[in-house]
């Protein structure tokens, strides 16, 4: 009621303004509009019935569906249970049937590991390639070993021990120094040294093959023995530290790669050293040559000759000189022998001054290694030392080859300087003998 008189409030001034004929008009409107508001609300509660009947549908369908789940789960739960117990009964009969196998199994495990660890570089794999794998699967397993299992593993433990105390030969894969791979004959000896030909072989455990060691050990000729056929013990040098000390040797530079480290003051000492060491040679040569030629003309003073320093020195006063030129023959043969002495006498200042250079050189080197050294410190620090080994090498192998040059050219030098001065002293002496004589036999003639 409160809703039609509201509505007639609201219609009334549109009815006012339409201003109707009549009442009754009025009256059928008012009736119209209550219709259409009754038709109205008989539809929408039309419709909230049928969406209430839809969502108590969807409410059973809903229910019926988590039963099924719940019956379902209540299932799934039983099941998990029974499998849980059953779980449960296997797990207790397996720990008392196993019983002291849990702990055989472990010691198996852990020996598997060990072993797998010693052989991994051994090159008794080459020979028996499949133990690692074997070895592997021991040490990776989750169930307790078989008996077969077991002497299968002695039966590897027993074949390592049999093998390293024998000379095997056998064909593997050998790298060559070309970088070429081949099958070839390989001589093993026990654990330690494989030979291919000549030449001592390095085991690659990654790569499963042996490589040909560029660097060969110094004084091989007992292998060319150790691998004729023969019916006796031969000696072989063998590496006991399976192969440690043959891929140390590898990485030992060489004398030429030692020079090479000096860089060009390195190469610089040398080329004075060789100077320095061929021009001693020569002059030594040349002295003990004009030694020789003067100890002859030591026994034949009567017949001088010009092809020696003494010859030359005695020729100018002659055979007999006279008495009034006796008062001048020792300043006569003095100057002779000034003559001879830059001759008897050269080069020793070259060879003294490359003796003190080279030193100066190597310091050279030193500074100028240690000074790469602190700019490979600067760009990458301290954490990698090959970066800084260039630098440090060049400044000890500088210092090095200057002492090595120095020291023999001083030696030379001194023997040089000894043997032409010893020729001085031999013209001083024969030269003052000659005027005694000749100052002698002229008194007696006098008298």
């Amino acid at each position: 009621m409160k809703r039609f008189l509201m509505l007639a409030v609201l219609l009334l001034p549109a009815m006012v303004s339409a201003q109707p004929a009549d009442l009754d008009a009025l009256l059928r409107d008012i009736q119209q509009v209550r219709s259409n508001e009754q038709a109205a609300m008989r539809e929408r509660e039309s419709r909230f019935i049928a969406e209430r009947d839809q969502q108590q549908r969807r409410l059973r369908e809903a229910e019926a569906a988590l039963a099924e789940v719940q019956a379902e789960s209540d299932r799934l739960e039983a099941e998990f249970g029974l499998h849980e117990k059953a779980l449960k009964e296997g797990e207790a009969e397996l720990a008392q049937r196993s019983g002291n196998l849990g702990e055989l199994f472990g010691v198996v495990r852990q020996a598997a590991g060990d072993t797998r660890s010693q052989w991994q570089d051994s090159l008794l794999n080459m020979q028996f390639p499949d133990r690692i794998a074997m070895l592997d699967q021991l040490a990776e397993s989750r169930r307790i070993p078989t008996v077969e299992t077991l002497e299968a593993f002695w039966f590897m433990l027993q074949q390592d021990m049999t093998a390293s105390s024998k000379v095997s030969r056998f064909v593997a894969p050998v790298v060559g120094e070309d970088g070429q791979q081949r099958e070839l004959p390989v001589v093993r000896v026990g654990p330690f040294t494989a030979l291919q030909g000549k030449d001592y072989l390095l085991y690659q455990p990654d790569a499963e093959r042996l490589l040909v060691a560029g660097r060969q050990p110094e004084g091989r000729s007992p292998v060319n023995d150790f691998i004729e056929p023969r019916e006796g013990l031969a000696d072989l040098r063998v590496d006991p530290t399976r192969g440690n000390v043959l891929q140390q040797l590898q990485q030992t530079p060489s004398l030429g790669e030692r020079v090479h480290q000096g860089g060009v003051v390195g190469y610089v000492i040398l080329a004075l050293g060789v100077l320095g060491l061929l021009l001693a040679l020569w002059r030594l040569a040349w002295l003990q040559r004009t030694s020789l030629r003067v100890d002859r003309q030591v026994k034949d003073l009567d017949n001088l000759k010009r092809d020696n320093p003494l010859g030359r020195v005695l020729g100018v006063i002659g055979s007999r000189p006279r008495l009034e030129q006796l008062d001048t023959l020792e300043l006569k043969l003095d100057e002779a022998i000034l003559k001879e002495t830059p001759s008897l006498e050269r080069w020793q200042g070259l060879i003294k001054l490359l003796a003190a250079v080279a030193p100066l050189l190597g310091l050279l080197g030193t500074v100028t290694g240690m000074i790469a050294t602190f700019q490979a410190i600067t760009l990458f620090g301290t954490g990698d030392p090959k970066l800084m080994a260039g630098g440090i090498s060049q400044a000890l192998v500088t210092t090095v080859l200057g002492l090595v040059v120095a020291i023999p050219l001083l030696f030379m030098h001194g023997l040089v300087a000894a043997r032409s001065k010893a020729l001085i002293q031999l013209l001083e002496q024969q030269s003052a003998g000659l005027i005694a004589l000749h100052l002698g036999g002229e008194e007696k003639e006098n008298a």
